[in-house]
């Protein structure tokens, strides 16, 4: 027999015990129990696209430069170089040879932004679902024990 006083069941670490609790308190408690969990899964899915979106951010900014970079190049050096050439060789080939270099610098500043885009990930909160995943199975295992 328990010494407490009448009406005061038995606590636990986290409050009464469940066994104790009438069916409308432990509705009451369950729904606080999932609208906190519901709360911090979305503060996690928020915290984590951010992540992601800068991750994305730098990747297009780069992507960005890319396409900056081989304007600028093309504007401010295909004059002096074709006109370096043509020095010692057709003009129409340095032109060509220009060309291509540009090109090339362009790919390869193209290649390493979509590699950022890409290890930025796809856009979805994988923790988030790993952990509401866990929670639904938390929650099923639960509630068959509990239906004992």
């Amino acid at each position: 027999m328990s010494t407490r006083p009448t009406g005061a069941g038995p606590t636990g670490p986290t409050g009464p015990d469940p066994r104790e609790l009438s069916f409308g308190e432990l509705t009451k408690q369950l729904s606080s129990d999932v609208s906190t969990l519901v709360r911090q899964e979305l503060e996690l899915a928020r915290v984590e696209m951010t992540q992601k979106g800068k991750r994305a951010g730098l990747g297009a900014g780069l992507l960005g430069g890319a396409t900056v970079m081989a304007l600028a190049a093309f504007a401010a050096f295909t004059a002096f170089i074709i006109l370096l050439l043509s020095e010692v060789m057709d003009s129409w080939l340095a032109a060509l040879i220009v060309a291509l270099v540009y090109v090339a610098v362009a790919g390869v500043l193209a290649l390493r932004g979509r590699r950022e885009v890409q290890e930025a990930g796809k856009p979805v909160p994988e923790q988030t679902v790993e952990s509401v995943k866990e929670d639904v199975q938390w929650a099923k295992s639960h509630a068959r024990s509990s239906s004992r």
